[in-house]
């Protein structure tokens, strides 16, 4: 299998990291990228796309997602129709991936975050992937996390502000808990080493417990205790909720508006 990766930025290099990682050899792999100083051993790089060379089996799109109409032209030569194309391009949906490429075997949406470089990424999947393309995809994700295929690419925009932009809110719950705690009396750097293994810590175990992070919370609390009397302010006219689904709908938002002009160029 040979993989030739168009981009290599943060996400694109996440994920080649925990290919690497994950055991698949660096010789698998060819990035083309005119930016990247440097690819990991082994790895072949490129300034731009090869000449003369049949189509891959996979094609990975990792540049920015309003690069494509000038990408094509470089990528197209490289997509048959054996070839699965996975494409990270948020706001690019299924019929302009498509359009771009009819040739493709298979074309696959991939919605992932930066952790994939760990091998713990929650990975929204979706597209026309059937059989062994099917397969194939399943396979390739899971050294990089979690594959959650949706039932439609209508759940996309919203998986993308819960898993793709999802670390971002939750550093900042990290930052907001080490500020608040610096606020009433702890130095800031005491604080922020134990928000962040609080964290570390409480997301280990959730992962692991056969309850939910609901149950989990009822049961650290005690009637009457300090945890209770804590979660009794962030429960209060139910504002955690509340806050949550406000990020998630303007993040939400903002990804189908980004879909929506990526039609239009």
């Amino acid at each position: 299998m040979h993989i030739l990766q168009f981009g290599c930025g943060n996400m694109g290099g996440a994920m080649l990291a925990g290919w690497l990682a994950g055991g698949l050899a660096p010789d698998t792999f060819t990035v083309v990228d005119p930016f990247l100083e440097s690819a990991p051993d082994g790895v072949r790089l490129l300034r731009a796309a090869p000449e003369g060379e049949a189509p891959g089996d996979v094609v990975l799109l990792g540049f920015k997602p309003q690069q494509l109409a000038e990408a094509i032209a470089a990528v197209a030569p490289h997509v048959g129709a054996n070839t699965l194309v996975l494409s990270i391009l948020a706001g690019v949906d299924m019929e302009t991936l498509r359009g771009a490429f009819p040739d493709a075997g298979a074309i696959v949406r991939v919605m992932p975050n930066l952790s994939v470089a760990l091998g713990k990424s929650p990975i929204a999947l979706v597209g026309d992937a059937e059989g062994a393309a099917r397969e194939l995809t399943d396979a390739l994700m899971k050294p990089l996390g979690q594959g959650e295929w949706l039932s439609g690419e209508d759940q996309m925009d919203l998986v993308t502000a819960l898993a793709g932009s999802g670390p971002a809110f939750v550093y900042r719950f990290i930052d907001a808990l080490a500020q608040g705690a610096a606020d009433l009396g702890l130095p800031r750097e005491q604080a922020d080493r134990l928000a962040l293994a609080m964290v570390e810590g409480a997301a280990l175990l959730a992962a692991q417990s056969p309850h939910a992070p609901g149950e989990l919370a009822r049961r650290v609390a005690s009637p009457g205790g300090t945890t209770q009397k804590g979660l009794d302010v962030l429960d209060a006219d139910e504002r955690m909720l509340r806050l949550m689904q406000d990020t998630l709908r303007a993040a939400r938002d903002r990804s189908a508006e980004m879909t929506r002009e990526a039609r239009k160029s």
